[in-house]
């Protein structure tokens, strides 16, 4: 699969978010948090909601399922204003993406990313740039369905 490569704008988003690692996945709990609270999102931008995740520099030359990273359920919004209680707020800086598509429930996404770290990278001449990773879950998202579709957005920049 070869990725499409976009720059996007600096997004501001708003949600939750908790640290967790590959081996104690917390995720599920993150987002039965956060989807009963995002209709209170009132200034939201459409209704994608973003899967955003920020790794230490290292995290993926010394990849050890162990290792904590910071995982957000969030959306896009126009501003930081009347942020509802308990969310919090992020910002994904602009600069150039690796988007993938996938489709597929979750079972079968670890296949894609093992792709895209050590196939698609090693073989580019990108490498990972130090920004957050995000999907966006759009209305072609159906959670653990096999017909489901999202895009991934990996951070790159020129070896």
């Amino acid at each position: 699969m070869i990725p499409s490569l976009k720059t996007i704008a600096n997004k501001k988003l708003i949600g939750h978010h908790r640290t967790m690692s590959f081996q104690d996945n917390t995720t599920y709990t993150l987002w039965n948090r956060f989807m009963p609270m995002r209709n209170s999102i009132i200034n939201a931008i459409g209704s994608d909601l973003y899967s955003v995740q920020f790794y230490a520099v290292d995290f993926f030359k010394n990849f050890n399922p162990n290792h904590p990273f910071e995982k957000w359920a969030c959306k896009e919004v126009a501003n930081f204003e009347n942020i509802p209680d308990g969310m919090s707020t992020i910002e994904i800086p602009e600069g150039l993406y690796a988007v993938f598509y996938y489709k597929g429930d979750n079972t079968q996404a670890a296949e894609m990313y093992n792709y895209i770290f050590t196939d698609w990278l090693p073989k580019s001449e990108y490498q990972i740039d130090l920004r957050p990773h995000f999907e966006i879950l759009g209305e072609a998202y159906k959670y653990n369905n096999p017909d489901s579709e999202e895009d991934i957005y990996i951070p790159i920049k020129l070896k």
